[in-house]
């Protein structure tokens, strides 16, 4: 090889290296044990732990923001950011955005009711048609609750306070949410022993993170499951399950 190639060489290696490293963004809203931000602007959870990790395994730096879930999945499916945390799978998102290829965590996600109101719902939506319900702003609750959503008097709440108190209000009868989620609103807000859960899950739902759905994320997300595989496969996922007392699968 003639020595005059070789500083040449060098600079190209050094610049493929550098084009590789990416500043990448990783969006979403408050996860209980998921993905929060405490009141020092850090970002905690299950999510931003496994981001972090498998930002050093890819050589990425990592940068987290906290919004309107609505406008976090937006973000994504329209490339101006490049990982959401923690979104169930649905028809629609799956239209907008490239799942992970492993899930994350896992919910059951339930009715709550006011302590002793009688409601014994055991999966038939029919049985639900002219109660009122609130359900969360945003969130995929499964095919069997999408399917019978129009048939429902379902209103919206953007947070699960606001849901619960519209329940404990008697503004509606049931609100759907998940237990991770809500348990500890309810505890905060001393609801415990007025609000109860039916026994009947609506669906066990496992989160992913996603991706916009475009050629310009296809190495990022293919190397992004990889990193993560490897966590699975090593336990790492299951150690942070238990540390942050969050259900994996």
């Amino acid at each position: 090889m003639p020595t005059r190639l070789i500083p040449l060489l060098l600079l190209l290696a050094m610049a493929a290296g550098h084009a590789s490293a990416r500043d990448l963004l990783a969006v979403g809203a408050h996860f209980e044990r998921v993905f929060e931000r405490r009141a020092d602007g850090e970002f905690v959870g299950l999510g931003p732990d496994i981001v972090r990790q498998v930002a050093r395994r890819t050589k990425d730096t990592v940068r987290f923001e906290l919004y309107p879930w609505a406008r976090a999945q937006a973000m994504v499916a329209q490339g101006l950011a490049d990982i959401l945390v923690g979104p169930y799978k649905s028809p629609e998102r799956l239209e907008r955005m490239s799942f992970s290829r492993s899930a994350f965590y896992r919910d059951d996600m339930v009715f709550y009711q006011l302590a002793g109101a009688g409601n014994t719902w055991q999966g038939d939506y029919a049985a639900l048609e002219g109660k009122p319900i609130v359900a969360m702003n945003g969130w995929a609750y499964g095919v069997g609750f999408d399917a019978a959503r129009p048939r429902l008097r379902v209103s919206v709440a953007n947070n699960v306070e606001n849901g619960l108190l519209m329940l404990t209000h008697k503004h509606v009868a049931l609100f759907a949410s998940n237990r991770r989620n809500t348990e500890p609103v309810l505890a905060a807000l001393k609801l415990g022993g007025q609000v109860e859960a039916l026994a009947q899950v609506i669906q066990v739902q496992d989160g992913y993170f996603a991706f916009p759905k475009r050629p310009s994320h296809d190495a990022l997300r293919a190397g992004f499951d990889a990193a993560f595989d490897a966590m699975i496969e090593s336990g790492e996922l299951k150690r942070l399950g238990l540390r942050h007392d969050v259900d994996v699968p």
